[in-house]
């Protein structure tokens, strides 16, 4: 039965099954990426206690025996020194191949309902894989594979930004350069990259939407591949980053935006972007960035930062 607390779980005891949506930021959680992992939990001296679990995000497809077990310890293969792969407390971590293993959330169900007991007996509970019926777990599997699926879409998390107030064609994208300020008080210059989707642009139908964006920010200086579509989120070092505005500059000057907007998501339209068009209109709006990058200082002491919050165009 699925009970909403901390995930969705479904109990087939002694186990219990419990799928949640994730977000990861790079630099801050790990790399950028998202998708739902999948645990496999059961009461070990008192406690719940993850037992496996399953990472099914867009980039990250791993699985972990014992990623709680501060016990396991698994010895790699002789030819590589039979060291132990996994220290204390670790588990031990296995990637998915994408290429034969497929979808990430239908390879775990398949294999749930047949290697499940082996699998726990290998992460170091073999107490608790003699006391697991895998009929019982099949009968709750279907369940644990639509949740999956309905969140890794439903609960995506992704954003609409505004186009910005100053605007830079680039033959098949443009720019928008906008002064954000969230409620809390972060923000700065954001440069908004804009391309038209879904149809010529003589057609009604045709929708223009961000490919990437980049929130040079006072405090959480960070950019977006594909805010409408992936998400990946990165947060800048700003140890090694002096200057994150002019850090974007720099990726536009030296020819890095087709392969950007290729990451985000948009391989058609970064097929057709022209470098040189980009570079010819870089001039105007660098100088442009940089007023407004100073008016913000003017205004608030932070650059790029307006007095007022400037909510996104569609409210979370």
């Amino acid at each position: 039965m699925a009970q909403p607390s901390q995930g969705t779980r479904f109990t087939a005891d002694p186990l219990t099954f419990i799928v949640r949506h994730e977000l990861w930021d790079g630099n801050i959680q790990d790399h950028a990426d998202q998708g739902v992992s999948i645990d496999v939990a059961a009461d070990i001296a008192g406690r719940e206690t993850a037992l496996l679990r399953f990472n099914c995000f867009d980039i990250e497809r791993s699985y972990i025996y014992g990623p709680e077990n501060p016990d396991l310890h698994i010895a790699a293969p002789m030819m590589l020194g039979g060291a132990e792969r996994a220290r204390a407390g670790m588990g031990q971590l296995y990637r998915m191949d994408p290429v034969t293993d497929g979808n990430p959330i239908g390879w775990t169900i398949r294999t749930l309902e047949t290697k499940l007991p082996k699998m726990l007996d290998r992460a170091g509970y073999p107490q608790v894989a003699a006391a697991t019926n895998l009929e019982t777990v099949r009968g709750v599997l279907p369940a644990v594979e639509a949740c999956a699926r309905e969140l890794f879409g439903a609960r995506r998390n992704t954003v609409k930004h505004n186009r910005g107030t100053d605007i830079f064609e680039a033959g098949n994208i443009r720019f928008g350069l906008e002064m954000r300020r969230l409620p809390v008080g972060d923000g700065g210059l954001a440069i908004h990259v804009l391309g038209d989707i879904g149809g010529a642009t003589r057609k009604s139908y045709v929708e223009e939407t961000e490919l990437l964006a980049f929130d040079c920010f006072w405090d959480g200086a960070h950019y977006h591949y594909g805010p409408r579509n992936k998400n990946h989120r990165i947060y800048w070092d700003m140890t090694l980053v002096d200057d994150p505005l002019h850090w974007v500059f720099e990726q536009l000057e030296n020819r890095k935006l087709a392969a950007m907007i290729d990451r985000a998501g948009y391989p058609g339209v970064a097929a057709d972007v022209d470098l040189d068009k980009v570079a010819s209109v870089l001039p105007a709006m660098k100088r442009r960035a940089f007023e407004m990058w100073a008016e913000g200082e003017r205004l608030t002491g932070h650059k790029g930062l307006p007095l007022a919050p400037t909510p996104n165009l569609v409210a979370d």
